[in-house]
């Protein structure tokens, strides 16, 4: 009989869980509608249960419907100081529940665009990475990687003889930042300033998940279609043990993923919820027997 275990690591990260649960309360004691600026958690399954409960989802667009009487909720990732005073201008009712590590970060990155160059190592049109270019004035560069650093340096977009800072979206990958920031050391020397700002709990999921995925045969990771952090985490996993399946829910699920093995885990993401971790792990159970 094959053992499941679940990643007693995986599952929200904080600053998620106080933006849920900020919503719920909300809505259970009735206050009115209550909308998330963006998907409050980039989880599919999550974002129908709170659906169920009244949660709604909008967009800056979706703003000019909305005013007075109306409350919107910013999710942890943070919104730019324009999405500020669109609200205040609109009349609508505000819970900020931006994420302690990102309004710590937002700050030092608007410090920085003051005296510096402010690279920031994330993905391009991500709503963190929105906030912190808002938080810049627009004058940070956003470094997806490598490659992308070339392309910045060729077309003379990031100029070697000022100062630089490099900073990180908080859920990217720690291996990836070092290597970015070795370059940049090797290319800028003492005009580059590093500033590690990876959420530390998303820093020790690695070393946390790579004991994990070793230690089972199969390794079900269970993540929403758009979660960056999601992808990042099941690359490591799958680096780790080849034997990483990425699915979105337990109807994912394929028995012959399991053949000959002695021992599955399920993990996932910052953003996926530990009840779905949970049915997936006895779906596995039921699939196989």
């Amino acid at each position: 009989m094959i053992k499941v275990a679940i990643d007693p690591h995986s599952g929200f990260c904080g600053g998620v869980i106080r933006a849920i649960s900020t919503a719920e309360g909300f809505l259970a004691a009735g206050k009115g509608p209550l909308w998330s600026l963006g998907a409050i958690v980039h989880n599919e399954s999550e974002l129908s249960r709170l659906e169920e409960r009244g949660l709604k989802v909008t967009d800056a667009e979706g703003l000019g419907i909305l005013g007075p009487g109306d409350t919107v909720l910013i999710r942890a990732h943070g919104e730019p100081p324009a999405t500020y005073s669109r609200l205040k201008e609109l009349g609508i009712g505000l819970i900020d529940c931006t994420c302690p590590v990102v309004l710590r970060l937002q700050a030092r990155v608007e410090e920085a665009a003051g005296r510096a160059q402010v690279l920031i190592f994330g993905k391009i049109g991500h709503p963190e990475v929105l906030g912190l270019v808002g938080r810049a004035k627009g004058r940070a560069i956003v470094v997806e990687d490598a490659a992308s650093l070339d392309t910045l340096l060729k077309s003379g977009a990031i100029d070697l003889d000022k100062p630089l800072e490099l900073f990180s979206q908080t859920t990217m990958s720690p291996e990836k930042f070092s290597e970015l920031e070795e370059k940049l050391q090797a290319l800028a020397g003492d005009k580059l300033t590093v500033h590690h700002s990876i959420c530390a709990q998303v820093a020790s999921r690695h070393k946390q998940l790579a004991e994990f995925a070793s230690r089972h045969d199969v390794i079900v990771f269970v993540s929403g279609s758009s979660s960056s952090n999601g992808k990042v985490l099941y690359q490591w996993c799958k680096s780790i043990n080849p034997r990483t399946h990425l699915i979105g829910g337990p109807q994912d699920l394929q028995a012959e993923w399991f053949r000959d093995a002695a021992s599955a885990g399920v993990c996932g993401a910052t953003s996926t919820p530990k009840w779905l971790l949970e049915l997936i792990a006895n779906h596995i159970i039921n699939l196989l027997f």
